[in-house]
């Protein structure tokens, strides 16, 4: 015998789970809770695989080519301006 969480006598109660939560119900509270929510509620959703493009990289950025006629750039150190 277990305490129903509806009424709180000591009855043969089933384990009932409602939003996610664990509830000891007696069958003389179920029913009409049943009777009440019948035709409520949402529909179960059947879930979906869903794949999401590719992260895209930017490009590398070209080497600027000086255009012809014009003196090449010469850069020194190690790292070049953006």
């Amino acid at each position: 015998m277990i305490l129903c969480d509806l009424c709180g006598q000591a009855r043969k109660c089933r384990p009932r789970e409602i939003d996610g939560k664990d509830y000891d119900i007696c069958s003389d509270c179920w029913n009409p809770l049943a009777a009440k929510l019948q035709g409520k509620g949402r529909a179960k959703q059947q879930r979906e695989t869903v794949f999401l493009p590719p992260l895209a990289t930017p490009p590398e950025p070209k080497e600027l080519k000086p255009s012809p006629g014009e003196p090449p750039k010469i850069w020194s150190g190690i790292a070049k301006p953006h």
